[in-house]
């Protein structure tokens, strides 16, 4: 028993000490979030001599002069910090060890081939959002949905999305074994496993399609949010008004958000004005405004459903809030916050939600989602699309209102 609570006494210690420790702004400040961490290490090594980091140093004091037990300080970090982070009931936040952390640094530096997946992410969990026409996933009968368990046989612990896609990105022509649970009843929990060894290569789908659709309907399916994403929706929108189009429908079903400076710039495209959203951190909130390079000010109905997630909910409320679209689907998936992965002192690193969005008008995207202007489900069994049926109507009778 001393045994035990030592190895979780001298683990938390570290924890503690090394949670103090926050110093890379990187991935806030590409998302366009303004943290201060310094502020945050500041206040917290300022904290009550009664906090945890204390009370655990006494315990450990004790133990280390008085016990004849000793303890291994890795297993103990690691098993020690996963309570501790599970306590806080954040799905997203998790702690990567020295060993795992090393190989997720060197993979996120290069770009390789992947397996025709595109990973999202729900409660910390990654799974396949789509898989791609003539992949090697899709030849094993990888379905979207399926959920990651292991890659390579590693399931020491929840794989997150940017872990996934990380994992799977290597030399084409190379293999990576995936372990899949497919969800029984729709239920994340419960599921048959199943394994497929899938081969890299290069597969490309295009991030932004259109069609025009009856009744000078201009459609723009925008897939992700990328460093491009406001420059082909552009051109979408001229493409389209150049054949015609006299309203949009710009779907955004399955989008699993990205680049959250990237919806600022696509709300740009149709919002005059105003707040695309407000940034909520521990020690500020922040606002981001739209640039006022308007593409368009035709009538616009954006679809949603409940894989629409991040930057696609950021863009969708603006949309709505602002009044400049209407909202067509089912509500979204309410992933309305930032992570940060920050290097600990002792190695390793720690994952946790440093922000949270905000609509315009101030309603939390965040474990909520964005409620349609008009709800429509898709019914499982119809080759009928009803959500993009609906927003073609709507659209169409816009023109005619405007």
């Amino acid at each position: 028993m001393v045994k035990a609570l030592t190895l979780v006494i001298g683990a938390c210690l570290l924890f503690c000490a090394g949670f103090l420790v926050r110093n890379d702004d990187g991935l806030m400040q590409r998302l366009g979030v303004v943290s201060s961490s310094d502020s945050a290490a500041a206040d917290a090594s300022s904290a009550s001599s009664d906090g945890l980091a204390s009370r655990i140093a006494e315990v450990e004091s004790i133990l280390q002069s008085e016990s004849l037990d000793s303890y291994d300080l890795d297993a103990s970090t690691s098993a020690s910090v996963e309570a501790f982070l599970e306590s806080t009931n954040d799905p997203f936040t998790r702690y990567y060890s020295d060993a795992r952390y090393s190989s997720y640094v060197q993979s996120t530096t290069e770009e390789y081939p992947g397996v025709g997946v595109l990973f999202a992410e729900s409660d910390g969990r990654a799974y396949a959002l789509d898989v791609f026409e003539g992949s090697s996933a899709a030849e094993a009968g990888v379905e979207p949905g399926d959920f990651v368990v292991a890659i390579d046989g590693d399931r020491s612990q929840e794989w997150s999305a940017t872990e996934a896609i990380n994992a799977v990105q290597r030399q084409a022509g190379s293999t990576v074994v995936i372990t899949w649970m497919r969800p029984e009843n729709d239920d994340p929990s419960a599921g048959s496993e199943f394994s497929t060894s899938l081969e890299c290569a290069d597969y490309e789908e295009p991030n932004v399609s259109i069609d025009l659709l009856e009744e000078s309907v201009g459609y723009i399916k925008l897939s992700q949010f990328t460093q491009n994403s406001d420059t082909l929706v552009r051109q979408a929108i001229e493409q389209l008004r150049g054949q015609g189009a006299q309203s949009f429908v710009l779907d955004l079903r399955d989008n699993p958000g990205g680049y959250l400076t990237k919806a600022v710039d696509v709300a740009s495209l149709f919002i005059r004005s105003g707040v695309v959203v407000e940034i909520v951190t521990v020690d500020a909130s922040t606002t981001k405004q739209v640039s006022g390079e308007v593409a368009t000010d035709a009538p616009l109905v954006v679809i949603v459903n409940e894989n629409t997630a991040g930057a696609a909910e950021v863009l969708a409320a603006a949309l709505r809030d602002t009044e400049r679209a209407t909202i067509v689907g089912t509500t979204t998936m309410g992933k309305g916050s930032v992570q940060v992965t920050k290097a600990l002192s002792f190695g390793g690193a720690l994952r946790y939600t440093a922000a949270r969005y905000k609509s315009p008008d101030g309603y939390s995207i965040d474990q909520v989602g964005v409620t349609p202007s008009i709800t429509v489900s898709q019914r499982e069994g119809n080759d009928a699309d009803e959500q993009l049926d609906l927003a073609v109507d709507t659209a169409a009778s816009l023109i005619q209102q405007s």
